[in-house]
């Protein structure tokens, strides 16, 4: 499953990111906001996508959250509040290939007021298609954060 959450900012953007979701036949759900609210509150959306991905980490289920603002600093700084969450901000490819890898992100945030839809998509492909890469010093390293 995938956890979404976006703010007024960055409520097309999650529009076309559950559209490409759809089109690749990934499960999602949308936890906010619902409709286009220019006086709704980030940190609303991003928390309740992070304590979704950590109920289900619990569980033993390997899901992730895609969360998005204006900067993606607002969405991530929150998600990183909940225990075990590693959310990272992703401003192209190479970078969220290198944070799945080395530091296995299960939210990603992404900042819609810079990057364009295409590479947003892009970005959101990379995040859910590499997989950690398990190694001992990225193991460590991990532990010490949680």
């Amino acid at each position: 499953m995938i956890y979404l959450g976006a703010d007024h900012r960055g409520f097309q953007l999650k529009g076309k990111i559950k559209a490409y979701l759809g089109e690749q036949g990934l499960e999602y759900q949308d936890f906010g906001n619902d409709h286009l609210d220019e006086e709704d509150d980030y940190p609303d959306f991003a928390k309740e996508v992070a304590m979704r991905v950590m109920g289900e980490i619990r569980e033993m289920r390997e899901n992730r959250g895609i969360v998005i603002c204006g900067s993606g600093v607002g969405v991530s700084i929150t998600a990183n509040k909940v225990p075990g969450i590693r959310c990272g901000l992703g401003f192209n490819m190479d970078q969220v290939k290198q944070a799945r890898e080395h530091d296995d992100i299960n939210c990603l945030a992404l900042p819609a007021d810079f990057i364009g839809e295409e590479e947003a998509l892009d970005i959101v492909d990379v995040f859910l298609k590499t997989p950690f890469d398990n190694q001992e010093k990225h193991r460590r390293r991990i532990e010490k954060i949680e």
